[in-house]
């Protein structure tokens, strides 16, 4: 079980009210021109999931260098997009890059820099932290199939806890998120029905719930609707306070999460894509204390950017000082294979 925090929430709403109309980027695909380096501002968009970490990177890498960051958090979808038509220094995203979007932006490289989670959490009143589900059960409520928080389906998984007939409202983000990436994809490995109904994207076309944009809008909705339940980014899950599913993993343990199950999560694959594109959810049995709904998210990058050497330097800072502070925003250590992998695709850049 985790803290309850909420140091986090002006950061968070800072970094989310940034707009990347308002950035005055160029493009930063160009083969031509300078490459960059002391005194070169960037600019990206994408991940609300990164945002708040994002926050503290900007002001600290400010500080240390005197270069400017500017960042939108307009969600993975939104970062992909600006990335591709080369509107932005760099994008990020909680989800890789499909094979479509990867030949629509074949110079942009993947670079994990965060290690972190997607989190269910709920409003129900009267009904403290800690509700069980297990992945069936957490399909059926956002495919439709289980409609109030006493079906026996639920109540199974908590005996004891008085759950009421409340009705349920999934709550689900309505612009191109990772966060809908990340829990779209655990829910296909676990549900047949939503693999074949609904299966895995940034987008989905939902078959129930109402729809918020950004953490931020999930978060007004969760807040303000008895019987909702939502996912956030661990880190807006914190700052809110928000009661959190113990979500049943692979192993038959019902895990929220913390630096150490996320970082069981990742500690269970061993193999890194060349492409780096790794998934993380529903680790395996033998993974005993991985939370199911771990990710790493993805700094976007192009290789022929004539910001290379200001995209090396803060990206390498990223994975570098800037690890410090995530544990207090639930991002867990990079594991030292996941660094190398970035540090040698950073050598892509511009090279």
């Amino acid at each position: 079980m985790i803290s309850r925090k909420s140091i986090l929430a002006a950061a968070c709403c800072g970094v989310l009210a940034l707009g990347v109309a308002a950035c005055g980027s160029s493009s930063s695909t160009t083969s031509g021109g300078s490459s960059g380096g002391a005194n070169t501002p960037l600019t990206g968009a994408g991940s609300t999931l990164i945002a708040p970490l994002m926050s503290k990177w900007q002001s600290d890498y400010s500080s240390r260098t005197g270069n400017t960051v500017t960042y939108g958090a307009i969600g993975s979808g939104g970062g992909i997009e600006q990335i591709t038509a080369g509107t932005v220094d760099f994008g990020a995203s909680d989800a890789p890059l499909t094979p479509d979007q990867q030949k629509a932006a074949p110079d942009v490289l993947m670079i994990p820099w965060a290690l972190s989670s997607t989190d269910p959490v709920y409003n129900i009143n009267g009904v403290s932290d800690g509700l069980k589900l297990d992945g069936p059960t957490l399909a059926d409520i956002y495919l439709g199939k289980i409609t109030a928080w006493n079906d026996p389906a639920i109540a199974k998984l908590n005996p004891g806890v008085n759950l009421p007939s409340t009705k349920i409202t999934p709550v689900y983000r309505s612009d191109g998120s990772g966060d809908t990436y990340i829990l779209s994809d655990y829910l296909s490995k676990v549900s047949s029905e939503w693999k074949s109904q609904v299966g895995v994207g940034t987008e989905l076309k939902w078959p129930t719930g109402v729809g918020g944009k950004g953490n931020d809008g999930v978060s007004a909705l969760l807040s303000k609707t008895d019987g909702a339940i939502a996912y956030v980014g661990a880190a807006y899950a914190q700052s809110n306070g928000f009661n959190q599913v113990a979500v049943e993993n692979a192993a038959g343990k019902f895990l929220q999460p913390t630096l150490g199950t996320i970082s069981a999560a990742a500690a269970a694959v061993k193999t890194i894509p060349s492409n780096n594109a790794t998934s993380l959810t529903d680790p395996p049995k033998s993974a005993t204390n991985a939370y199911p709904l771990a990710s790493y998210t993805y700094v976007l990058a192009p290789s022929n950017s004539d910001k290379a050497d200001a995209l090396k330097q803060f990206i390498t800072y990223a994975i570098g000082p800037g690890q410090t502070f995530g544990p207090s925003l639930l991002f867990a250590k990079l594991p030292s294979q996941v660094l190398s992998a970035a540090k040698s695709t950073i050598a892509k850049i511009g090279g």
